[in-house]
């Protein structure tokens, strides 16, 4: 995902907390990462580091869920293209390039 944003400005990624059930702590650890709006923090969870306790109240991470559920979505991670496309799993930044074209 950095890597396709530095090489291309036109393109945004936007990042929807969607913890599974079968991590735990995931909910805890999804809400402190919108409140802070940190990647960093999204960095840290994939690392296994302990994150703190979020520092807000939101319903953002439910929202997501919702969504989720919504489009059929149960897997992480899932792209959702601008066309409407949705892949799940994961995706090296040449494929993406490739799927998003020009």
């Amino acid at each position: 995902m950095k890597k396709i944003v530095e090489e291309r400005k036109d393109i945004a990624f936007y990042i929807k907390m969607f913890p599974l059930q079968s991590h735990p702590g995931a909910y805890e650890k999804a809400k402190a990462i919108v409140c802070e709006k940190s990647l960093g923090l999204l960095e840290l969870a994939h690392s296994g580091k302990p994150l703190p306790k979020p520092s807000c109240e939101t319903t953002a991470v439910d929202e997501s869920m919702k969504l989720a559920e919504k489009l059929g979505i149960s897997s992480l991670p899932t792209l959702v293209f601008p066309d409407g496309r949705v892949m799940p799993g994961y995706k090296d930044a040449k494929t993406l390039l490739g799927l998003i074209g020009n």
